[in-house]
């Protein structure tokens, strides 16, 4: 199997959005998280280290939850971007006066070393990367054996009320095709981590407004679709879509509110002891030794 990528998406569109997003958590992104973390409650052993790839985007609110579950856990930020970062380090960072940084719970920021994470908790960011089987593959490396990852993203039957309002007017696509979490399994799987469990669920939002809807969809993210079109729009053409929107919006509630569905796909897998195939010649890599080595002897590998 190939690195596989989203079944639409513009990769340079994609990595510009990796720059250029805001340095704020959407509502939507927070109350993911919010359920993504209940599903902690299935993880018997607590992590000692964890990651957090992502928070400016992916929950700031949430980070708080997750450090209060693990109070004693010493926590990494993994933020690329330069100003978000910046913010990860105002607002999560360890400070000398705070207590947690004395209490052996503090925070660092970096990118995690390899093997060297119980847990990766990266919240509805792989819908918007450009490569995800490589970035699945980042989170693998960062894992220690038997520690596990925990993700969220947008599934394929996300904002399906503005793609059929798109494809009535003849206006191309309104959005790149989301990966179907069965396939985020097969990923997972290709990446090196065993027994993925999927699963799904839809949330539906209402909008007094087209502008307030719009407003919502801008914050985030935007359409990644090689076909989408290729010049800028101009005002009297927003003017048209918000009156397209109030006219003829396929799901509005009995009170006029216009409805908007998003698909939240949820992710978790371990990463198994390496096995080793035997050949004539074989190469073992440093970390694959070391694990190997820790090995109980009367287990076997899982």
């Amino acid at each position: 199997m190939s690195h596989a990528l989203p079944p639409t998406i513009d990769s340079i569109a994609a990595n510009h959005w990796q720059m250029a997003a805001p340095a704020e958590s959407p509502w939507l992104h927070e109350e993911v998280a919010s359920r993504m973390q209940q599903r902690l409650d299935w993880i018997v052993k607590p992590p000692e280290t964890w990651c957090h790839w992502e928070p400016v985007r992916g929950g700031m609110q949430a980070h708080q939850l997750l450090r209060e579950r693990y109070p004693q856990a010493e926590c990494t930020i993994h933020e690329p971007v330069a100003r978000r970062e910046a913010v990860a380090q105002d607002k999560l960072g360890s400070r000398w006066w705070q207590l947690s940084r004395w209490k052996g719970a503090a925070v660092h920021m970096a990118e995690p070393a390899d093997g060297s994470m119980d847990m990766l908790w990266a919240n509805m960011l792989l819908h918007t990367a450009a490569d995800p089987q490589t970035l699945i593959e980042r989170w693998h490396k960062a894992l220690k054996v038997d520690g596990y990852v925990m993700f969220s993203c947008l599934g394929p039957d996300t904002v399906q009320q503005l793609h059929r309002l798109y494809a009535e007017l003849g206006w191309g696509p309104a959005g790149h095709t989301f990966t179907d979490m069965h396939d985020w399994g097969d990923m997972l799987v290709h990446s090196g981590f065993a027994e993925p469990v999927m699963d799904m669920e839809r949330i539906t939002l209402t909008f007094a407004t087209p502008q307030r809807l719009l407003q919502e969809l801008r914050e985030l993210g935007r359409n990644f679709h090689p076909g989408r079109f290729a010049g800028l729009r101009g005002r009297g053409w927003k003017a048209g879509l918000l009156q397209k929107i109030e006219e003829r919006w396929a799901d509005k509630q009995p009170d006029g509110q216009l409805s908007l569905t998003f698909e939240i796909v949820y992710g978790h897998a371990y990463k198994p002891q390496p096995k080793l195939r035997l050949e004539a010649n074989s190469a073992v890599s440093l970390e694959d030794m070391k694990a190997m080595l820790k090995q109980p002897r009367n287990t076997g590998l899982r």
